[in-house]
């Protein structure tokens, strides 16, 4: 017998590929587990997962050289908030010959878990750091999962952009508040 899957809403806009754009995106911890560290005084105190995490986001700009921008991210107790710039035309530029960046030794097997035939989206690049982040938990046994899907809005305008760069600069200050506290709620 064949179980259907659930019909899935999507929250993505039509016709639109994510190749090339800036974008807010949430990316949550399963059930909201604080899987990432604690707020203490306004400050994240990073677990090692949370550690991990960083070094992925950091790791994925200087692997996409020229094509994916992380200027702005806070990492959160279960969730991370990251703007991300992709421009896809580099992208063909880089693959013509750009000079590449070295990756540490220790980080390329995870740094490889980020490419794909899809590299050049942003489904990729988030795809990217949550496999890598998973599959560090898995080897060093930690528990630890993602929430399956994450969340992103196509940023529009200059003035959308600071309002958005403001609010993940103040993410850790709010968290008493923050919608996205399981403590508050």
């Amino acid at each position: 017998m064949s179980q259907s899957l659930p019909d899935r809403k999507t929250v993505r806009l039509c016709d639109y590929d994510y190749a090339e754009g800036e974008y807010f995106v949430t990316i949550c911890t399963e059930r909201r587990v604080h899987y990432l560290g604690e707020i203490e005084h306004g400050e994240i105190q990073l677990t090692k997962i949370g550690e991990y995490l960083k070094m992925q986001i950091e790791i994925t700009e200087k692997l996409r050289v020229g094509t994916v921008e992380i200027p702005c991210y806070v990492i959160m107790p279960n969730h991370v908030h990251l703007i991300i710039i992709i421009n896809a035309r580099r992208d063909a530029l880089n693959a013509s010959g750009a000079p590449q960046v070295d990756v540490p030794k220790t980080d390329a097997r995870s740094a490889s878990l980020q490419f794909g035939p899809q590299r050049g989206n942003l489904a990729s690049v988030i795809a990217g750091i949550k496999s890598a982040v998973t599959r560090f938990a898995n080897e060093n046994n930690i528990i630890f999962a993602w929430q399956q899907r994450f969340y992103e809005h196509v940023v529009r305008s200059r003035t959308e952009m600071n309002r958005i760069a403001e609010y993940i600069e103040q993410n850790p200050y709010n968290w008493a508040t923050d919608e996205y506290n399981t403590d508050y709620v």
